[in-house]
């Protein structure tokens, strides 16, 4: 099997937007480059392609051995799906995306090992709502449909696409950094303090950055 990941990643000072309540863009922006680099060092073996339209994320993606897959902002579903077709177009014939705000990525290339033909693979976030992972066929017609639910649509679609269903409840890939109550899990509170210069999430007012909800 000629197995890629593929992380999209979206310029690091619009990401993050639903912390604002608790830090401020810096902070934000800070956040999201660690926790994008901790998932591609965990990618780092089974050939990691980061899919984004910003230059800055670009070049950090290349100076971690990345290939980049540039798509125009047309929202997360267009960009995953614009990476597929590359992945495809390229002899790929498994792809993996692996969202990168997970800050407890270490098992991927586990949970990739299980991947099999005619499968779709699905980790969902600690809530069962979003899918943090998720792997299948680049060829079997399956369509991403990111957003509010998506883990119970991700199964349905892959049910309707003729794919068998694998659901891997997976408690480090299911901690993603999306909710303020989530800097607060004792796995990585310490490490997000020391990020954020031993300040404890929320006590540095927020600014007023536009929101851009998952």
């Amino acid at each position: 099997m000629n197995l890629a990941v593929l992380i999209p990643v979206k310029a690091f000072g619009d990401a993050k937007g639903r912390l604002a309540p608790s830090l401020g863009r810096a902070e934000r922006e800070r956040l999201a480059r660690w926790t994008a680099t901790q998932v591609l060092a965990a990618s780092a073996d089974l050939q990691p392609h980061v899919v984004c339209d910003d230059d800055e994320v670009a070049a950090w993606a290349v100076s971690h051995g990345a290939t980049v897959i540039r798509e125009p902002a047309r929202g997360l579903n267009a960009a995953v799906d614009g990476g597929i077709a590359h992945l495809a177009r390229h002899a790929f014939d498994h792809v993996v995306v692996v969202h990168g705000d997970l800050p407890l990525p270490a098992s991927i290339a586990a949970v990739a090992a299980t991947c099999r033909a005619g499968t779709a693979t699905l980790v969902p976030d600690r809530h069962r709502d979003g899918t943090n992972l998720l792997a299948f066929p680049v060829t079997s017609g399956f369509r991403v449909a990111y957003g509010p639910g998506s883990f119970a649509r991700h199964v349905e679609l892959a049910t309707a696409a003729g794919l068998e269903v694998c659901v891997i409840d997976d408690v480090d890939l299911a901690l993603d950094l999306d909710q303020p109550d989530d800097l607060l899990d004792p796995r990585v509170q310490q490490a997000v303090a020391e990020l954020l210069g031993d300040q404890p999430p929320g006590t540095e007012p927020p600014d007023n950055g536009t929101v851009h909800p998952r």
